[in-house]
């Protein structure tokens, strides 16, 4: 069983994610800290706490960063709706109420008492990871690995720039560089991990409270991406981070060197993936670039049921 902090901004994948590890038997969730991403904190945290609501998931909830290091915060509403989670019906005010410690000194604070057994999933902006970090560095000793969403060899926000990593570079940069095994969940897989009407209609068939709040989020996610990229179908990025703890065999991997870049005028926060291996650095990043689609799905719908 992995000991995991989510950290994340749901956001509709990063419920998804939360659902997907609320019901594996190999995952124990010790807490869910948010940050500003998708929509402002403040949003990010109130989803939180209703999707836990909806799942009866009794944990710790922490709210995190309301802004990145360096830059001006950016949201993405188009996508994700001016709730962030726009679609489904959910509880205004949930009865479920965050806990009052800051989510940098809440991922501190259950790192350090851990034996090395709490791996970190980031499914948002690096901030809170990153602040971590940098008020307690002891902790990159005890952190099992950082599994995490973002980046890729392509972008999604910038011609070059994935939206979590763009959202605060400067934190990517600390975090890919901080020593502690770091998993990435790109683009180039994420965008394979996509919703198909069949698979629609696989989840409409289940017919139980969170299967249709996952219909509602995917109907509603797969219009966005429809009107905002073009897409036929949502990819549900943030999932395959827990996917991959519960199943690594979903996925194949290639070790590389993963650069941020964060002074580019064009290219800020882009992920410089060195596949070819042309750098001659040493890998720091452990790279997913393929996921096996059905397998995957099964594992998602499985949960649902």
């Amino acid at each position: 069983m992995r000991r995991v902090i989510i950290d994340c901004d749901p956001g509709h994948d990063d419920a998804i994610s939360i659902i997907l590890a609320a019901y594996s038997d190999r995952i124990h969730i010790e807490g869910i800290t948010t940050v500003a991403g998708n929509v402002e904190v403040e949003k990010t945290t109130l989803n939180a706490l209703r999707v836990c609501e909806l799942l009866g998931l009794d944990v710790p909830v922490a709210r995190g960063a309301e802004q990145p290091l360096v830059k001006t915060r950016e949201f993405a509403p188009d996508i994700h709706g001016d709730s962030g989670l726009d679609g489904p019906q959910l509880p205004e005010v949930p009865k479920k109420t965050a806990i009052e410690q800051h989510a940098v000194d809440f991922i501190i604070e259950k790192v350090l008492e851990s034996d090395g057994e709490i791996t970190l999933v980031p499914t948002g902006p690096l901030t809170n990871i990153a602040l971590a970090i940098q008020k307690e560095p002891t902790i990159v000793e005890k952190i099992k690995e950082i599994v995490l969403m973002g980046g890729g060899t392509f972008g999604n926000w910038t011609p070059t720039a994935e939206f979590n990593i763009y959202v605060d570079a400067e934190a990517a940069e600390i975090v890919f560089n901080c020593g502690v095994p770091v998993t990435m969940f790109g683009l180039d897989v994420t965008h394979q991990a996509i919703t198909t009407p069949a698979i629609l209609d696989r989840i409409n068939s289940i017919e139980t409270g969170v299967s249709e709040f996952v219909r509602d989020l995917l109907v509603y996610f797969t219009k966005t991406y429809k009107e905002v990229f073009g897409f036929e179908g949502a990819p549900i990025h943030d999932a395959c981070t827990i996917a991959y703890l519960i199943d690594e065999s979903i996925f194949e991997f290639e070790k590389v060197r993963v650069d941020i870049e964060t002074k580019g005028e064009y290219t800020y926060g882009t992920t410089c993936v060195d596949r070819l291996h042309v750098t001659g650095r040493e890998p720091n990043v452990k790279f997913a670039h393929s996921l096996d689609f059905e397998k995957f799905w099964v594992l998602l719908l499985s949960a649902l049921k």
